[in-house]
């Protein structure tokens, strides 16, 4: 046998003993530690992948990595080890379902890295899009600090500029009145320089004196407000330059552009869920297989020996039950006897003491009066 297959039986952890005998069954076992070993293989991959993009090294890759695969390897064959056929399908089914529920935890997380580099080139033109919308909220949150007040500010200028415009309109109004009356296109109708004149032409110096003391006043106002606005967009401006804008490409920004992806294009969805299902069918191929075989010669010579070790095991623990159970039952008996002679000794003593004691008292006299006699003290 090659080398090759010893390290493939190794991996189905296969007793290589109980093999020996059955050797028809060593291609059956050589497929199964080829399917836990690529396992591991994926696993291994998959976890080099998942931590890279989580810190960009490739030490910690390939040492997480390996880590990941060892144990995914060594789960996957303790899986497929402790499977054993024993002839009745609900039986063998009941004992593997929770090695197939592991199973298929194990390949939703092998699978899902995996995914995310199949897909990389779509993921991070997606990644691109999100990072353009995480930016984008994050300068809506600054300005929104700020646009309240910008908000109020631009608001105020149209109120002051109306006052301007209004004097600016009483002023030219009564200017044209004015030099209408002067010409004879209006007013009185006579050309002339007269009182209506004069009195109008004082009307329209007055409203341009008012128009000045009006632009005197509004116009700081309105430009102090445009230097606010100003002063508060800079400011703005300023905050946006200074956000924390990392890469945005961690595990779980991939994993949510997968999903976007999923739900825009029905193609990149259905392949995720293939890939998911391959990987389901990998991971449980080797408890299927064994568990919709018929029993090999394997099976039947496992299963012998672990009766065999069984019943020697029934065996020296019934013995030993029932050599402690016969102690008991002797120092039970034992005490329960010994305490019953001894009640009958302590019975005789008794019994030889007050006959003594009886015939002691009936050889010597009575030597005692009664202390009341017929009504006197003695």
């Amino acid at each position: 046998m090659s080398r090759l297959s010893e390290f493939l039986l190794q991996c189905s952890g296969v007793d290589r003993e109980i093999l020996r005998e059955c050797p028809t069954d060593e291609n059956k076992y050589i497929g199964i530690g080829g399917t836990v070993l690529f396992t591991g293989i994926l696993a291994f991959f998959s976890s080099a992948y998942a931590i890279y993009t989580v810190f960009d090294s490739y030490f910690m890759a390939v040492v997480f990595g390996a880590i990941w695969g060892l144990m995914i390897f060594n789960l996957d064959r303790y899986i497929v080890s402790s499977m054993k056929s024993r002839g009745s399908l609900f039986r063998d089914f009941m004992v593997a379902f929770p090695r197939l529920v592991m199973a298929v935890l194990l390949a939703l997380v092998i699978s899902k890295p995996l995914e995310l580099k199949i897909f990389e080139k779509e993921i991070n033109a997606e990644l691109i899009t999100m990072e353009q919308e995480v930016f984008q909220e994050q300068e809506d949150k600054v300005w929104s600090r700020y646009n309240p007040q910008i908000v109020a500010h631009k608001a105020d200028i149209p109120l002051l500029q109306a006052e301007i415009d209004q004097a600016t309109a009483l002023r030219d109004t009564l200017a044209m009145m004015a030099i209408q009356e002067a010409d004879g296109t209006g007013g009185s109708g006579h050309r002339n320089l007269g009182p209506i004149y004069r009195t109008k032409k004082a009307q329209a110096d007055k409203a341009q004196a008012d128009l000045e003391t009006v632009e005197a006043r509004v116009l700081p106002l309105i430009a102090q407000k445009q230097q606010a606005i100003a002063d508060l967009e800079q400011q703005a401006e300023a905050d946006i330059a200074a956000l924390d804008r990392q890469a945005y490409g961690g595990m779980a920004a991939r994993m949510d552009a997968l999903h976007r992806l999923g739900q825009a294009s029905p193609a990149i969805y259905y392949a995720s869920i293939f890939i998911t299902l391959l990987f389901i069918a990998l991971e449980t191929a080797p408890v299927f297989v064994k568990l919709i075989s018929s029993r090999s010669p394997y099976d039947y010579l496992l299963h012998e020996r672990e009766h065999v070790f069984a019943m020697n095991n029934l065996e020296q623990t019934t013995l030993l039950s029932n050599a402690v159970k016969n102690k008991i039952k002797f120092d039970t008996e034992s005490s329960i006897y010994r305490t019953q002679k001894e009640l009958e000794v302590e019975r005789e003593l008794t019994d030889e003491y007050l006959q003594r004691k009886k015939a002691a008292l009936a050889d010597r006299p009575l030597d005692w009066e009664l202390p009341f006699v017929k009504g006197n003290l003695a």
